[in-house]
């Protein structure tokens, strides 16, 4: 007897959106009959990942990327999908007292008075890249580089500062990354004019195995039945 049940589908996949993927994959088992597996992470990586030929059905990355990626004839432009705008957002741990970050005046004084920075990877994650020329810009970075906390991506970011004992930490990444990792709280988005808002979208891969449950996939992850979902984690029309 052959078996019909469909392989897992492949995601490459932003870490703003990692959330979303795990918050459908109890509604994708049941209604495709199919598991969701792959990388999670910075796009820079995830590029990266695609170039050297990783397994991928699906890529969920900013929406300019997905328009160069379809353009280079690696994502199926006609397949795209957008979830919606994230901002940029400043975390501190749960319980912690909430800083004022509303203006750049309010946010240096917040960095300055923290004993750790929890930030994605400046050199390849979108959040963690922006906040870095933020840090430049308010004129603190060298400053408070000791203080650094990097790690790959911005879920793996707000965990480690869920999980930290300084007595003042306070971090920086996608809204939707802080919204959806227990142990911290959103404070805010970074004030204008450091504001930060990146259109997120998901395609199909050129090479993608199973293209056909890759476009049922985009039907869910980006329809109106999961509009809620992505509201509640912070995707904005």
């Amino acid at each position: 007897m052959n078996n019909t049940t469909p392989q897992p589908l492949n995601l490459l996949c932003a870490g703003a959106a990692q959330g979303l993927v795990r918050a459908l994959a109890d509604e994708w088992l049941a209604v495709a009959g199919a598991a969701t597996q792959g990388r999670f992470g910075a796009v820079g990586g995830l590029k990266e990942a695609l170039l050297a030929g990783e397994a991928c059905d699906v890529m969920v990355v900013t929406d300019a990327m997905v328009s160069a990626l379809a353009a280079d004839g690696l994502l199926v432009g006609n397949t795209r999908v957008p979830l919606g705008r994230v901002a940029t957002g400043v975390a501190v741990r749960s319980g912690q007292p909430r800083p004022d970050v509303s203006t750049p005046q309010a946010l240096k004084a917040a960095l300055r008075a923290a004993d750790s920075i929890y930030f994605p990877d400046p050199q390849r994650a979108t959040a963690g890249i922006h906040f870095a020329n933020v840090l430049r810009a308010l004129g603190v970075h060298d400053e408070l580089q000791p203080r650094f906390k990097n790690f790959p991506n911005g879920a793996t970011s707000m965990r480690e500062l869920a999980a930290s004992t300084s007595a003042n930490a306070i971090g920086s990444t996608q809204v939707t990354e802080i919204n959806y990792t227990p142990g911290v709280d959103l404070v805010g988005a970074l004030p204008e004019p450091h504001g930060l808002n990146t259109v997120y979208s998901a395609a199909v891969s050129a090479r993608a195995a199973q293209p056909a449950l890759a476009r049922r996939f985009l039907e869910l992850m980006g329809g109106p039945g999961s509009l809620s979902l992505r509201e509640k984690g912070g995707f904005e029309a």
